[in-house]
């Protein structure tokens, strides 16, 4: 009775899937959490001995939006980091070579076929866009309908098998192996990198900060008595700004070379460590009812200063003019979605979006120097979307043969590009091609799951045969492909590139793309100093692992 409401009505398994998948994937034991994605995955193998199945075109159309989604959030940072991060891109490039090399050989020592190989591959990485990659790239081989639905059926079956596997890997390895073999308390360690990067000791994200880390306080002056506001800003790197000063209960307009005088009640903003420095210098804090809220601007901006790049924030403070950078802060850095610490020490990229507070007037003045406001919106701009997407597929049928093997993007690879050229054009004229983050969001969540649902339902019947054909075999390379390239980017990371190493740590879990093990480290090392090293692997092998799907179709092909 149920198996035939799934064949008639196929949606009923899709939504069912969907929303018992993420019920699964929910569920958190330690650190380890499979997520919506692979739970949507095992309930549709189930659902798919039924014999549900949805049309290839849904599949599709979802997997085409998903992956021009990923290329598009991911565009500016890739971009930024593919020439200027080149010591934590290396990793990334340890992490594709490697694994290629272990796929290679499993093929040879395991008969694999090529479905199963780009399964391993795709489950290993943690990287779901192999699965539409590499399916695609089958379909291409010339082999009968069934021969094709039978190697597109293992993609999926390896990849549940050595998903699991990997990602409890490549987060115990993170988190607890290779802070003991560097012999090395974690914690301790990135505390130090923490205030070597400008902290000041406050707690960071993920926790409950002691105090913000900008702050407004009010003082009467006493030893300040004579110095002008320009000096007292510059004695302190511009990380505090006297924003309004009372004298004898009237208001005096605040200008550089004002002169303060015993007496004087004054506001003074900015980073509450340069405050707390400042103040013995400036006299005794006084109650601040009177003033009104200084920070109370905020603006998200997206930085585009080809001269930005790569400077940290206490540089570019310093680089800028005065009259310029003053009364101006960086609240937050957001990259790729994810907030790194907005310490002194952190270095920015074109394409970051900064949290700008202070006065109106100054962060207004100081997003026109840094880029663009990123205006919220919930419009989308389909035009743009539906053209990229074209774009995409047209770029999907080039191809070629290198070496005997046959390769092709496919949709799923020119979307990628397309996605990532259409991502960059839009960082550079923000006038064009809104997809605001909420909708780009929606589109890569939904259009994964849906994808995975699809091929899931039609995988189902052969995935028991593949479990019994290679057994354990599956899950130890899943093990050994995480292992081996962890152990090459720790190995490197710390002899030849000298990487601190809660960003080593961040940099290898984003070499895997795996976020349940940058979330462990966040919660190991009590800040999100992993984070800084994270974000550019994370960008680099999010695009390079999806484009190695039809190589290694191409290469299993011709050793099987």
């Amino acid at each position: 009775m149920i198996g035939e409401l799934l064949r008639t009505q196929p949606e009923i398994a899709l939504f069912t899937s969907l929303a018992i998948g993420y019920l699964i994937g929910s569920f958190r034991i330690g650190p380890i959490q499979l997520g919506g994605v692979c739970g949507t995955l095992i309930v549709a193998l189930l659902l798919g001995q039924t014999g549900a199945r949805l049309a290839p075109d849904l599949k599709n159309i979802a997997f085409a939006l998903f992956i021009f989604a990923l290329g598009f959030t991911g565009g500016p940072q890739f971009f930024a980091n593919i020439g200027r991060g080149w010591r934590y891109g290396l990793l990334s490039v340890v992490e594709i070579v490697s694994v290629l090399v272990l796929i290679m050989i499993a093929v040879t020592v395991m008969r694999l076929d090529a479905g199963t190989a780009a399964g391993l591959l795709a489950g290993a990485a943690t990287e779901s866009a192999v699965i539409g990659t590499a399916s695609e790239a089958i379909a291409r081989l010339g082999f009968d309908e069934a021969q094709t639905l039978r190697l597109q059926a293992n993609i999926v079956t390896a990849y549940s098998v050595s998903y699991l596997f990997g990602l409890i890997t490549i987060v115990l390895f993170t988190s607890q192996f290779a802070p003991l073999l560097l012999r090395v308390d974690l914690r301790e360690e990135a505390a130090r990198v923490w205030r070597k990067l400008g902290g000041d000791g406050a707690l960071s994200e993920g926790q409950h900060a002691a105090a913000p880390a900008l702050v407004g306080r009010v003082f009467r002056i006493g030893a300040a008595h004579g110095a002008t506001v320009l000096t007292i800003e510059q004695q302190h790197g511009f990380n505090l700004t006297i924003e309004q000063v009372r004298r004898n209960g009237a208001n005096v307009p605040v200008d550089p070379h004002l002169a303060l005088a015993s007496g004087d009640i004054v506001l003074v903003a900015g980073r509450r460590e340069a405050i707390v420095a400042a103040a013995p210098d400036l006299g005794d804090e006084v109650d601040g009812a009177g003033f009104g809220q200084v920070l109370a601007e905020k603006l998200d901006v997206v930085l585009t200063r080809r001269d930005a790049h790569g400077l940290t924030v206490a540089q570019m403070r310093e680089r800028a003019p005065p009259d310029e950078a003053r009364g101006v802060y960086i609240a937050a850095v957001t990259r790729l979605e994810t907030t790194i610490p907005a310490l002194p020490g952190t270095e920015l990229n074109r394409g970051d979006v900064l949290t700008l507070v202070g006065a109106k007037a100054d962060v207004e003045r100081g997003a026109r120097r840094l880029g663009y406001v990123l205006v919220a919106t919930q419009k989308t701009d389909f035009v743009y979307l539906g053209l990229g997407v074209l774009v995409g597929m047209a770029i999907g049928h080039l191809g070629g043969r290198i070496g005997g093997v046959s390769l092709a993007l496919g949709t799923g690879g020119g979307c990628l590009l397309s996605g990532l050229l259409f991502g960059w054009i839009r960082s550079r004229h923000p006038l064009v091609g809104s997809l605001p983050p909420a909708a780009a969001q929606i589109l890569k969540d939904f259009g994964l799951a849906t994808f995975i649902a699809a091929v899931g339902l039609s995988a189902g019947p052969d995935a028991i045969k593949l479990v019994r054909e290679y057994g354990l075999a599956l899950p130890a390379a899943g093990i050994l492909m995480v292992l081996v390239p962890g152990l090459l980017s720790l190995w490197i990371g710390r002899m030849f590139l000298k990487l601190e190493t809660p960003m080593l740590l961040g940099a290898i879990a984003g070499q895997q793309c795996s976020t349940p093990a940058i979330s462990a480290l966040v919660g190991v090392t009590g800040n999100s100093t992993p984070v800084i090293g994270y974000t550019i692997t994370y960008a680099l092998s999010n695009i390079f692992l999806p484009l190695m799907g039809p190589v290694v179709v191409g290469l299993a092909g011709k050793l099987s």
